[in-house]
């Protein structure tokens, strides 16, 4: 490709919208650009990044024995009512209604449509196991789309979905594409972790997530570097607290005045205790129902966890004119004392405390010395909490880090959630009905290719692993005008072509300042530019994008040189 002719508009400033580095350079590199909030175009060199992610996709899924086929982005209510899914799936779902009345929704996910074109199809035990994948696109309205094509409304996404006469069938399935995950991301140059994860309102089964480590990413990870456990924070088990009624005697309940004191750490200065001796009160919508949850005053409540304990399809923060109609009192002042026709869940720590303090469900005041089991009583405690740093593994009791990170990938054992709602089933040796068990594994690819700038880049712009770069080689002469030069740089351009290296001309008539701008903010990784010593002493510099320095090669070995880097391991 000559540059002259490419469609590569790159900008020399951020984009003031731009609020993570991947999403800055990839517009300012003419990888991408805005249509709307998450919606993007692919310009030439994204799209041959993604295709380029896809192609290693399809091969790890090809290995394992995966078929690829293509289902309609639009599908019909019916499916998704079928499994109670319709509803639950919440406002992130696109629906639409056809010119007859009926609904549809595009796409977020498409385990409903891979089981019913499988109920219909598949009958046999001779017919399973099968794995079936596709590469596509997926819509989700999420309410704030940010971070670029990291959470975007419209994205590529690599979904498989295996099918199989019993759990080890499915077992093998499950690791297998660990294993194939863990080959993807190897050979796409990501720095990510396998961690234990949740479900969410696809599966509640055995899960895994793939996860790019990245400041900018949403999730947090907890990790042990003596014995390799390593989780989402939404899901990783708390250490259970040791009592502390043997050390301290329960004193009598006490209301107290506490003006403008609103938060835990308001509350704590004003009474003189420490967060440890606070309980932070919060009120969750459960469905239609009211629920609140207690945690120690210096704990984050997990309502991943909570959702575990109190089963509800949608879960989240109670707004205060909701719970001032309820309990009759505005946030900061509320506590579990006295709370009527409310379901209460505890976090295990706030079972062990005594004498704690809590809002009293009147306006500037709380309650100290309050002691659960005696003051107030609750469904049950839990591990409601998240984890923390520094807090003990739950396999070898050593000291976890932590660390943000992008989830690019999870696999799925979904068992027969939706094979026994849609009725999938097969005929097993013996002519008996049995359900098939299934599993679910996707490839965020768009947020793949996001999550690698991420990880790869400087002062200058992207830095390309060389497996998904969108051109390997970029030549550049000096001067266009030059006839020399030209004829010299258009001589490797095609010799390099003729090798099968991925090799852009920069011919454009431009200084070599802004070539050489433009060459390391699309991040190719290896530069050879061609000036007057190549016209008379037959030299070039041979730039790779990882090296501070350029080398001197011969022209006449140039090619040779960056073939050899271009395919080696």
């Amino acid at each position: 490709m000559r540059m002259s002719k490419a469609l590569i508009p790159t900008l020399r400033d951020n984009p003031a919208e731009a609020d993570t580095v991947s999403q800055q350079l990839l517009v300012r590199a003419g990888f991408i650009r805005k249509s709307a909030a998450g919606l993007y175009h692919y310009l030439p060199l994204g799209k041959r990044v993604l295709q380029k992610i896809e192609t290693i996709v399809r091969e790890e899924m090809d290995a394992f024995g995966c078929q690829e086929l293509l289902m309609p982005i639009v599908q019909p209510a019916e499916l998704w009512l079928e499994t109670g899914r319709w509803n639950a799936y919440g406002a992130e779902m696109f629906k639409v209604t056809d010119r007859h009345e009926r609904q549809f929704c595009l796409g977020p996910t498409h385990e409903e449509m891979i089981t019913d074109l499988v109920r219909n199809e598949v009958n046999s035990y001779r017919q399973l196991p099968l794995r079936l994948y596709q590469i596509q696109n997926k819509y989700r309205d999420e309410k704030r789309p940010r971070f670029g094509l990291i959470r975007g409304r419209e994205f590529v996404m690599k979904d498989m979905y295996s099918f199989d006469r019993d759990p080890e069938g499915l077992d093998q399935c499950y690791w297998d594409m660990y294993q194939a995950y863990t080959n993807i991301f190897n050979r796409c140059g990501l720095k990510f972790r396998p961690i234990e994860a949740d479900g969410g309102a696809i599966g509640d089964s055995q899960t895994h997530e793939f996860t790019a480590l990245a400041d900018i990413g949403e999730n947090t990870v907890v990790y042990c570097e003596h014995c390799g456990y390593a989780a989402n924070i939404e899901i990783a088990p708390c250490p259970v607290p040791e009592a502390q009624s043997s050390v301290e005697t329960a004193l009598p309940m006490e209301k107290v005045y506490t003006p403008d004191s609103k938060t835990i750490e308001a509350v704590g200065n004003y009474l003189q205790v420490p967060a440890q001796k606070c309980i932070k009160t919060l009120f969750f919508q459960a469905d239609d129902e009211l629920i609140c949850v207690l945690a120690r005053g210096d704990h984050e409540v997990n309502d991943v966890k909570v959702q575990r304990v109190h089963p509800c399809l949608a879960l989240e923060l109670a707004e205060e004119e909701d719970v001032v109609k309820k309990v009759g009192c505005n946030f900061g002042s509320l506590g579990p004392v006295g709370l009527q026709g409310i379901k209460i869940y505890a976090d295990l720590a706030v079972e062990q405390m005594v004498n704690l303090v809590c809002g009293a469900n009147e306006e500037a005041y709380h309650y100290i010395n309050v002691n659960p089991g005696r003051d107030f009583q609750v469904e049950g405690y839990y591990d409601l909490r998240m984890m923390q740093e520094g807090e003990a593994c739950p396999k070898c009791g050593q000291k976890l880090d932590s660390a943000r990170g992008i989830e690019v990938g999870q696999i799925f054992k979904l068992g027969t959630k939706y094979s026994e709602t849609l009725g999938a089933t097969y005929l097993d040796e013996n002519g008996k009905t049995q359900v098939i068990h299934m599993g679910c594994y996707g490839v965020g690819v768009s947020r793949t290719m996001a999550a690698t700038v991420e990880q790869n880049h400087d002062e200058n712009g992207m830095i390309w692993p060389k497996s998904i770069a969108p051109y390997h080689v970029v030549v550049v002469p000096i001067s266009a005008k030059d006839e020399k030069q030209m004829a010299i740089a258009e001589q490797i351009y095609t010799d390099l072509q003729k090798r099968g290296v991925e090799v852009m001309l920069d011919d454009r008539n431009e200084r070599p300042g802004v070539k050489f701008k433009d060459a390391d903010l699309i991040g190719y990784p290896l530069r050879i530019t061609v000036g007057k010593k190549a016209v008379e002493e037959k030299i070039v510099e041979y730039k790779l994008r990882t090296a501070a320095e350029n080398e001197i090669v011969a022209v006449d070995e140039v090619v040779e040189k960056a073939v050899s880097y271009i395919f080696s391991e």
